[in-house]
């Protein structure tokens, strides 16, 4: 997730890893438990997640890809692991959004066009996308997976871990970001208290609600902090969905 630092009058103190070493509040998983998840890799090495959603496409965050070249990279499929087995299949293109922001992280979304089909199988797999305008619930459960860090600051893991995440309202984001900064484009998922979250090298991974992509990992203030819940980009929204659908034509 890209993570901003928030500067204030008292520095907020890093939440520390769980004793176990999971990737903030999260747990192991597996490719076959969620076998749309992609590793974005840029000259070979992990630096966002992404989804399939078609043999041929699959989906990120524009801030993973924005100002760098398509042939920088490839991703990686069918694999628990971010640094090796699998399915490495180049980029050919990088469709974003025209109206990114990034500096308000808006409309944070990237189609990828890849050099030819991911071949499906059981760790290999499209996930659907939410519905246009379909709300997720408040209070509903999503799950977040990725590569990110174990923890604020930390690095990054090397086998794929998952989190459970609530939805907050719109105003609980509002609340903690200000109505500039958390747009209509957007859908918040943590903890009040904090303690879980997606984190560093996250970015542009899944997150979903109902077996559907409800969410791109997108932005938010640290990692896992309490009153400043996750950001995600909203696949139910109108200039995101027909983004992507523009995209995938």
């Amino acid at each position: 997730m890209l993570r901003l630092v928030l500067v204030i009058a008292i520095a907020k103190a890093a939440v520390l890893p769980d004793s176990d070493g999971r990737i903030v509040g999260g747990y192991d998983t597996t490719i076959e438990a969620r076998p749309y998840q992609l590793s974005l890799q840029n000259y070979g090495t992990h630096s966002c997640g992404a989804s399939i959603i078609k043999a041929t496409k699959a989906v990120t965050a524009a801030h993973c890809t924005n100002g760098q070249y398509a042939q920088a990279f490839s991703v990686r499929a069918g694999t628990s692991y971010r640094g090796y087995g699998g399915q490495v299949i180049p980029v050919q293109s990088v469709c974003e959004h025209s109206n990114y922001n990034p500096t308000l992280i808006d409309n944070d979304v990237a189609v990828l066009s890849l050099s030819y089909p991911i071949e499906f199988n059981a760790r290999a797999q499209p996930i659907p996308l939410q519905p246009l305008y379909q709300e997720v619930p408040v209070g509903a459960y999503g799950i977040v997976t990725g590569w990110g860090a174990m923890y604020e600051g930390g690095t990054s893991s090397n086998s794929l871990k998952e989190v459970k995440l609530i939805h907050l309202s719109d105003a609980t984001c509002t609340s903690a970001y200000g109505a500039r900064k958390f747009t209509s484009h957007m859908i918040c998922f943590g903890y009040p208290q904090g303690g879980r979250d997606s984190c560093q090298g996250d970015s542009g991974g899944p997150l979903a609600y109902n077996n559907a992509l409800s969410g791109i990992v997108s932005w938010g203030y640290g990692c896992a902090r309490p009153r400043l819940p996750g950001v995600y980009t909203k696949i139910s929204d109108v200039s995101i969905r027909s983004h992507i659908d523009r995209c995938m034509a």
